[in-house]
């Protein structure tokens, strides 16, 4: 089932205690379509600037992702510049540049106005809903946001959510957005907005879905080598998305393997900078690693 993400492709420059990386390809449409194009076809709304390197759009036309959504602005592309301690949940940015990504008004071509799935990556709410109303009505719509939106248009980000199905936030997004400390209660006053799912992620601790009454925690897989934590959320979420989009279904079974396969492709995507893992990532090593998860938080019954 086709599968419409709209939000940043950008350059970024990390520093980790591990390494750096300058001018390298990244964005929440780049990471998310990428992690999502090995469930199915992704379609991308984004603007770049007239400096985007060729090579980065055949990448992602490599991975099937279809790329005519993507605008070529007057300008220069978004750049990102940030940093990470010892403490990998949390980047500091210190530089960020806007440039093309600045006058972004999502035009959806055409061929792109039936989805089956949307993701409206982290953009201003009221473009969140204008993507909206230039398609007919999804299956599935899911967002993103983040705590600048939450701040400073709350009142658009609250009229966007009533048509929104999932909303994918980190936990101190869900605690501002609710004005709740506990994610049980925030969860609760979020889907008393709109959405029946929330998933709060929570960075190395894993990942919360909370869908009606029900809820599932799942932990993050623990890896020897964590180089890059950039785009782990919205790598996430295409792992999330791609397996409901080629499994369409609400009920809370699947949305549980939904959150095992974006925790496996999150897990993936920290073990290089910038999208270099998913280069050679296989489907097959997705499947192993979807295993082993099932293997790491399996237990016995309790004895009678």
């Amino acid at each position: 089932m086709s599968l419409l993400v709209v939000g940043s492709v950008a350059l970024d420059s990390v520093k980790t205690p591990f390494g750096k990386a300058d001018e390298v390809l990244g964005g929440s449409a780049t990471y998310f379509s990428v992690s999502a194009s090995y469930f199915t076809t992704v379609n991308v709304v984004a603007t770049v600037g007239e400096d985007f390197p060729d090579a980065h759009l055949e990448f992602l036309r490599s991975r099937g992702v279809d790329v005519g959504g993507v605008e070529t602005g007057k300008g220069k592309t978004f750049r990102w510049r940030g940093e990470y301690s010892y403490q990998l949940n949390e980047a500091k940015t210190l530089e960020t540049q806007l440039n093309v990504f600045e006058r972004f008004a999502p035009r959806v071509p055409d061929r792109y106005r039936q989805p089956a799935l949307v993701f409206l990556a982290n953009i201003d709410p009221a473009l969140q809903r204008d993507v909206l109303g230039q398609v007919t009505r999804p299956k599935i719509v899911a967002c993103d946001t983040m705590n600048f939106w939450i701040e400073g248009r709350q009142a658009e980000l609250k009229r966007t959510l009533r048509e929104v199905d999932i909303l994918i936030v980190n936990d101190g997004e869900a605690r501002q957005l609710a004005g709740e400390v506990n994610l049980v209660k925030a969860s609760r006053a979020i889907m008393g907005l709109g959405p029946s799912t929330v998933i709060i992620k929570r960075g190395e601790y894993g990942a919360l879905l909370f869908s009606g009454a029900k809820v599932f925690a799942a932990p993050a897989f623990p890896l020897e080598n964590v180089f890059d934590p950039t785009g782990a959320g919205d790598s996430f979420a295409g792992g999330f998305l791609g397996h409901l989009a080629k499994h369409p279904s609400m009920d809370h079974a699947n949305l549980c393997k939904a959150v095992i396969f974006g925790s496996v492709l999150a897990s993936f995507c920290v073990e290089a900078f910038s999208l270099d893992r998913f280069r050679t990532l296989t489907r097959l090593e997705i499947q192993q690693r979807y295993r082993e998860f099932k293997h790491l938080t399996f237990f016995e019954d309790l004895e009678p």
